[in-house]
């Protein structure tokens, strides 16, 4: 198990194609550069998880959103930059910026502007978004520590951020940036 306190010896495994689990504001996420299409699929076979599902995006800083933001309203832009109580990935109409392995068989893409800590580094030190979905297999709970992720991936994962998990009790709700929906509580 390769535990790493540095982001920047983890943006540059992100930039190698290397998978990294990290903490996120309520789980343990798995992440990747979300444009290098053999990096996605390792984590999709880690998890069990199909591609057509899709895949979230996470943003530390509001100018790793920018190709997201100019092609919204100003509304739409403001509540995907918005601090919200609660963390919220937000449904993002997308066909041309995402690639297809990471929208699934949506023409859109959710993406989450973090406000924890840990993720905002990590993204800042890779210099853009990362995938963030949850560090367990399909139909498992997600993990909650370093153990847990250790147990469900071992070495099969590259390595394993080393900083604290956020105080959100849940993982991320994810709403419609156009609509406001509740897609997932």
């Amino acid at each position: 198990m390769n535990i790493v306190t540095s982001v920047s010896e983890l943006a540059n495994i992100l930039r190698q194609g290397g998978v990294i689990a990290y903490p996120t504001e309520a789980v343990w996420g798995l992440g990747c550069d979300p444009f290098n299409e053999s990096a996605v699929r390792r984590i999709l076979k880690l998890k069990s998880r199909p591609e057509f599902k899709g895949l979230i995006l996470v943003a530390g800083a509001q100018e790793e959103l920018t190709p997201w933001l100019n092609s919204l309203n100003n509304e739409t832009a403001k509540r995907l930059t918005s601090l919200n109580k609660i963390p919220t990935s937000w449904v993002v109409p997308d066909t041309k910026i995402a690639p297809s392995w990471i929208r699934g068989e949506h023409k859109s893409v959710a993406i989450r502007l973090s406000q924890h800590e840990p993720v905002q580094r990590l993204c800042a030190a890779f210099n853009g978004v990362i995938v963030s979905t949850s560090a367990n297999p399909s139909g498992l709970n997600s993990a909650l520590n370093i153990e847990e992720v250790n147990t469900y991936f071992g070495d099969k994962i590259d390595a394993i951020f080393n900083a604290p998990l956020g105080k959100a009790t849940q993982a991320s709700q994810v709403r419609d940036i156009l609509t406001n929906t509740l897609f997932r509580p």
